[in-house]
């Protein structure tokens, strides 16, 4: 006579597990890490390698000696893809202890204190870069420019394009320097990375091939990282309609961390909603709120600021827009 063996669901597996997601978004970044590696050589190398390191001792730490977790998880790659998000978000000369801090802050108290991974209400990598922007203020709006000299740690600082557009808008005495400024640094150069800025939100193209990769591997879907490009182009559009001294919606799209954030933290699991419809409303917020503040707010970048409003919100999206539990419905 055959026995039926009864076990807990889940009974079909679809192949994914959170290290399978993980190392296949750092995967999707490695061609943004090398572009950073090439424009701002070894001190690029340096801040990953701080950051990186630094996410996982923490959190092995906390897991080891806090939680006494016999299973620290590790190893399922979360940390270290943290640390690679907070250092993409960094300047390249940015002092390594500072680079520690933001590691401990992420990992620490906005991930980690709430549980751990799935448990955490905002982005970590996002969290630590906004507690950096608050506590250091000058050293990490102090942006070098691509030297394409490896072993180079004194590059040359200066403005972004982002920080001319903010200029121009706010207009005064220097805002005729920053329109020229901003007019000597076409498109191209913005799209290929070959500006000031951040160390992962330099090279666009680099970020779109990452976009593409993880479409391709369904490890994300078109829903965020589109609902946000589009409504940043759509709404800077209007604004420079309406006036022409704001940015083109063209440059908005290819400058500070939009598509950085759109397509690698605004995409996380954690912290965005379940479903299609949940993700095209939160999208379209964070886009509206993007521009907002890179119009009318005190920072050039809105980016991370309106992702990390988002995730606030997200659990309220989630609850206007649940998946149906066994399916979908079908029309008669």
């Amino acid at each position: 006579m055959n026995k039926l063996t009864v076990s807990l669901s889940p009974h079909v597996h679809s192949g994914d597990s959170v290290s399978k997601n993980m190392y296949g978004v750092l995967i999707a970044l490695v061609p943004a890490l090398l572009c950073s590696f090439v424009y701002f050589g070894l001190g690029a190398i340096l801040v990953t390698l701080v950051s990186v390191a630094s996410c996982v001792l923490c959190e092995w730490a906390i897991n080891k000696y806090m939680l006494k977790r016999t299973d620290t998880s590790v190893t399922d790659g979360s940390a270290i893809l943290t640390g690679v998000l907070l250092a993409f978000n960094l300047p390249s000369n940015l002092p390594l202890w500072i680079v520690v801090i933001g590691a401990v802050f992420a990992i620490g108290v906005v991930k980690m204190t709430f549980g751990g991974l799935g448990c955490n209400l905002f982005n970590p990598a996002l969290a630590g870069r906004a507690f950096l922007l608050i506590s250091f203020p000058v050293q990490m709006t102090t942006w070098p420019k691509p030297m394409m000299g490896f072993f180079n740690l004194d590059a040359e600082t200066g403005a972004t394009p982002l920080a001319l557009m903010k200029q121009v808008i706010k207009g005064g005495d220097q805002a005729a320097q920053a329109a020229s400024e901003l007019g000597n640094t076409d498109f191209l150069s913005m799209l290929t990375g070959n500006t000031g800025g951040c160390m992962g939100e330099v090279c666009e193209l680099a970020l779109l091939i990452g976009f593409f990769y993880m479409l391709y591997k369904k490890i994300i879907t078109w829903h965020i990282p589109v609902s946000i490009l589009a409504t940043v182009f759509v709404f800077a559009g209007l604004l420079h309609i309406a006036k022409p001294e704001y940015p083109a919606p063209w440059l908005d799209l290819v400058s500070g961390g939009l598509m950085l954030g759109a397509i690698f933290m605004a995409t996380d699991y954690v912290t965005s909603p379940m479903s299609k419809k949940g993700q095209l409303v939160y999208g379209i917020a964070i886009g509206f709120l993007t521009v907002v503040i890179r119009t009318w707010g005190a920072y050039p970048e809105g980016m991370s600021f309106a992702i990390l409003i988002m995730n606030a919100f997200v659990p309220l999206i989630n609850n206007y827009f649940k998946p149906k539990r066994f399916g979908e419905v079908v029309k008669k």
